[in-house]
């Protein structure tokens, strides 16, 4: 499966979180959010680990009990199972991978970008 990008196709989970699936497999799925300044992106955990890059922008990132300030070019990984958040401090892009496969994020696809 190939992905081709284009600005089209995000949907709004939350209020100023808006979330596209680039490409998946049967066990990884990988997306581009964008995120606006003061989205509230609540504390939670999920059985998928799930690895970022913040492309632009900049964010807080809570995991557990640890916090860090992130810039374009840094990364993250949260293990499984949890605890995170995330303070959005400026307008942001994001690309993040969930394994296994996020089963709920396949509907964020544009058909038209993804190429089998």
């Amino acid at each position: 499966m190939f992905g081709k990008h284009s600005n089209a196709g995000f949907n709004e989970t939350s209020p100023g979180n808006r979330i596209k699936t680039l490409c998946y497999g049967e066990h990884t799925l990988l997306v581009e959010v964008h995120l606006d300044k003061d989205a509230d992106l609540l504390r939670h955990k999920h059985p998928y680990e799930q690895t970022g890059y913040l492309i632009s922008g900049n964010i807080r990132m809570h995991i557990e009990e640890k916090e860090m300030e992130l810039e374009p070019g840094d990364s993250w990984c949260i293990p499984m199972n949890a605890e995170h958040k995330v303070d959005v401090l400026k307008d942001s892009i994001v690309i993040e991978v969930f394994s296994p496969t996020r089963e709920e994020y396949i509907k964020y696809k544009n058909d038209n970008d993804i190429l089998r």
